[in-house]
């Protein structure tokens, strides 16, 4: 385990990277309710669904015209079974991991999480800005202001992974390439 250490180095090292660690742990946190909620139910046949989560989907999918989350096309269900058997196991670990602080052992399962994340962003996003949703049985963004809008909803969930995958790699405390003083 990668404590904090008792010396000033230790702990300097450690404040470093706090804000975002607790970001991190929010984000990761608030992850798990809104996959067991939102996303995955999507999986599910609408007959299956308990009443209130149908509800919720509904009013996402008309507040925000996102099709996807009412009528999945297959490549989106693929995601979603990413997130749930890959990402959902893996949040309780990161929220525990950024929560603590200083647990270098979190940066290679960050740093996998983030970049496998980040590309089925960029899928998402580009679904968003250039497909067709006239042809959606369910109502789609059709200005580009509601195109906006369902994009800002997706966003965060590319630009945190991002940093987080920035973080891994170029803030010395989880950069195992340190380089060593000179005593």
């Amino acid at each position: 385990g990668a404590g904090r250490g008792g010396g000033g180095r230790g702990a300097a090292m450690a404040a470093g990277p706090r804000w975002r660690e607790r970001l991190f742990a929010l984000y990761f946190l608030s992850h798990i309710p809104i996959t067991l909620l939102v996303d995955l139910p999507a999986l599910l046949p609408a007959r299956l669904r308990p009443p209130a989560v149908t509800e919720l989907l509904e009013w996402y999918g008309a507040t925000f015209r996102d099709p996807m989350m009412l009528q999945p096309p297959e490549w989106f269900k693929a995601f979603i079974y990413c997130e749930a058997f890959l990402q959902l196991p893996f949040f309780p670990v990161a929220v525990y991991a950024f929560i603590k602080g200083g647990c270098k052992w979190i940066r290679t399962p960050a740093i996998i999480y983030s970049t496998h994340v980040a590309t089925t962003l960029f899928a998402i996003l580009a679904h968003i800005l250039f497909h067709d949703f006239s042809k959606s049985e369910h109502l789609g963004p059709q200005t580009q202001r509601e195109r906006l809008i369902l994009l800002s909803i997706y966003v965060p969930y590319l630009l945190i992974p991002l940093l987080i995958l920035f973080t891994m790699l170029y803030n010395p405390h989880y950069n195992h390439v340190e380089k060593r003083k000179r005593k």
